[in-house]
């Protein structure tokens, strides 16, 4: 019988490494579950390279025109995006003229939005992931930092950089 563990993976290892490095200089603790989604969003994304192409605002009123599961995922997909730039990629934000935060409460209201349009389970988790939003994006402030900075562990800015090809992220 096999075990019940979780064995993550050399990606999966490194998005938890860089994840936990940023809370910890953060000050912040997350949820497991928050942290969890964080990962997964880090990990679902890291080659989204249209990301600074994308026009959130007329993603999220697409969404809305949608109903039932492909509503709930294109307002995921939105919530998940300004996560990314108001954290990761802030001066893109600025860049932009509008500022991280616009994304944050962007973002917010997406997972909001996601936890009014699903079931109970996926409900509860967007309504903490809304809640969360500020929280999770100082911990990719933290990671943009210790990234820019090297203040990450060698290990994790090692495989970062040979896996997934980042050096700066907070550009």
């Amino acid at each position: 019988m096999q075990s019940a563990t979780l064995h993550c993976g050399e990606p999966l290892a490194l998005w938890y490494d860089l994840v936990r490095d940023g809370a910890s200089r953060a000050g912040t603790r997350l949820p497991e579950s928050v942290e969890s989604y964080l990962v997964f969003v880090l990990q679902r994304h890291q080659r989204d390279v249209a990301l600074g192409g994308r026009t959130l605002a007329l993603e999220r009123f697409d969404a809305e025109d949608r109903i039932g599961q492909m509503r709930a995922d294109a307002l995921r997909d939105v919530g998940d995006r300004c996560l990314l730039i108001a954290g990761l990629f802030p001066r893109l934000a600025e860049r932009r003229r509008v500022g991280p935060d616009y994304y944050s409460a962007m973002g917010r209201s997406a997972y909001a939005g996601v936890a009014a349009a699903t079931r109970a389970g996926y409900a509860e988790l967007f309504a903490q992931l809304a809640q969360a939003f500020n929280a999770m994006r100082q911990v990719l402030l933290g990671v943009g930092r210790q990234v820019e900075s090297g203040i990450a562990s060698e290990a994790s800015l090692a495989r970062a950089e040979a896996w997934a090809g980042i050096r700066v992220l907070n550009s």
